[in-house]
């Protein structure tokens, strides 16, 4: 039997995901009032797959997702929001979310996702739109990019937001897209700029395709 913990802050919701998927004959190990409380109480439990809300701006579901990947990483993730956009997708997934469901979905659609992430696979919601599901893959792939310059290294983090600047977003975008704060995005754009050695947004660009994070074009 499958073995879900739920993370959602409204009993109500919570009460309502329950009997879906004990009608499905999943197991609900434990209710959690909160993704803080979820990423604390899933060691101990060891669900098969966490089931968490994740209500925009999100940071805080998004670091509960990577401290569960951290501290449960057999347990499977499925992100359940009224956010149809690649944002959501892109900051669960990139956390360690492996999968997505949109709340205006069936409850057959909410059961279905379940046991594919407890076999083991990836669930991204049929109304999220192929497009959607191909921007979530280019928005991976930075991840095992190695971006340098005289001043060192990109992380992980500021090559993501490279990857953004040169596609022409603005900070307050990047904030939105990626759920930092505006400020933690200008410190990132600090540390590129005096990394790579560019004083210039086309500097920028330039230095992104040729670490074929942009096309050429």
């Amino acid at each position: 039997m499958t073995r879900v913990m739920l993370c959602d802050g409204h009993v109500l919701m919570r009460g309502g995901l329950r009997m879906i998927l004990e009608a499905a004959d999943v197991e609900v190990l434990l209710e959690a009032p909160s993704a803080d409380d979820g990423a604390k109480l899933a060691p101990a439990v060891r669900p098969d797959v966490v089931l968490m809300d994740v209500v925009p701006p999100g940071a805080a579901s998004i670091a509960a997702i990577r401290k569960i990947r951290r501290d449960c990483p057999k347990a499977a993730i499925l992100v359940l929001t009224a956010e149809d956009g690649v944002g959501v997708l892109r900051a669960a997934f990139l956390a360690g979310a492996t999968g997505y469901v949109v709340k205006a979905a069936s409850p057959a659609e909410l059961v279905d996702a379940v046991q594919t992430l407890a076999a083991g696979g990836r669930y991204v919601h049929p109304t999220a739109g192929a497009a959607v599901a191909d921007q979530l893959s280019a928005a991976l792939t930075p991840m095992a990019v190695v971006v340098s310059g005289p001043g060192g290294h990109l992380s992980k983090r500021e090559v993501e937001v490279l990857t953004e600047l040169a596609a022409g977003l603005t900070n307050a975008e990047i904030a939105g897209k990626l759920f930092l704060s505006v400020r933690t995005v200008e410190n990132h754009r600090a540390h590129i700029f005096q990394k790579l050695g560019a004083s210039t947004r086309a500097e920028l660009v330039r230095h992104a395709i040729d670490a074929g994070l942009l096309g050429s074009g």
